[in-house]
């Protein structure tokens, strides 16, 4: 059964949704994180619960999968927060982008995977090239570019293919899960326009659950 509490205290940290595939992932993730493995290793043994956690049906509740259309990324697009660690080493969320919506681009700072659940989405990555002086300016090429159908998913591992740029192609909402090894939406990540070339700080906040307040220690 899951747990939607939506108190102060049960919906900032902890298992925002207390559900057994989430509690699963995260307890074997904790586990490995606590092993002398490379970050590689550890994503690599967490595939398997992964993809099962994405084939599973009915563990994500309805509120966690709608757009938000006052949300910090911007075209409607929900990220909603189902685990936070209260330390910020790990995180796992939903992210539902409308049909048509795309991300910005950005950047995420911390090995994990990501998952589609639900709909269908496009992913563009792209490769920083420049020596990363200037903190305002940023020279980026599209390194790869794929089609994710439900149940797909892929690794990050910075700064390899960290920095892209998601779309929902499919009719219907794109839902995606993510695991990754940091507070996610309440860190300060890089936002980037490739066309102009800039870089820009940014916290895109989770949709259901507050974060710390803000400093920008970033470059």
């Amino acid at each position: 059964m899951c747990n939607f509490s939506n108190d102060d205290e049960k919906s900032t940290y902890g298992f925002l949704v207390d559900a057994p595939e989430i509690r699963h992932l995260i307890e074997e993730t904790q586990q490995l994180m606590q092993q002398a493995i490379s970050d590689a290793e550890r994503v690599d043994l967490l595939r398997p619960t992964f993809a099962k956690l994405l084939t599973t049906d009915h563990w994500l509740p309805d509120q966690f999968a709608q757009a938000d259309h006052a949300s910090g990324m911007g075209g409607g697009i929900g990220q909603y927060a189902l685990y936070r660690a209260e330390n910020g080493s790990l995180c796992l969320f939903s992210l539902v982008i409308p049909p048509g919506a795309e991300t910005p681009v950005h950047d995420h700072l911390a090995w994990g995977l990501v998952g589609v659940y639900r709909g269908q989405q496009f992913e563009s990555v792209y490769q920083r090239l420049d020596d990363e002086s200037d903190d305002a300016k940023a020279t980026l090429k599209v390194t790869k570019q794929q089609t994710l159908d439900t149940g797909q998913f892929y690794t990050l591992l910075p700064p390899r293919d960290d920095i892209h740029r998601v779309k929902t192609v499919s009719d219907v909402p794109s839902v995606s899960i993510h695991l990754l090894a940091n507070d996610t939406a309440c860190v300060w990540r890089h936002q980037f326009d490739p066309t102009a070339g800039t870089v820009v700080p940014f916290r895109s906040g989770y949709s259901n659950s507050p974060c710390p307040p803000a400093s920008t220690d970033v470059r």
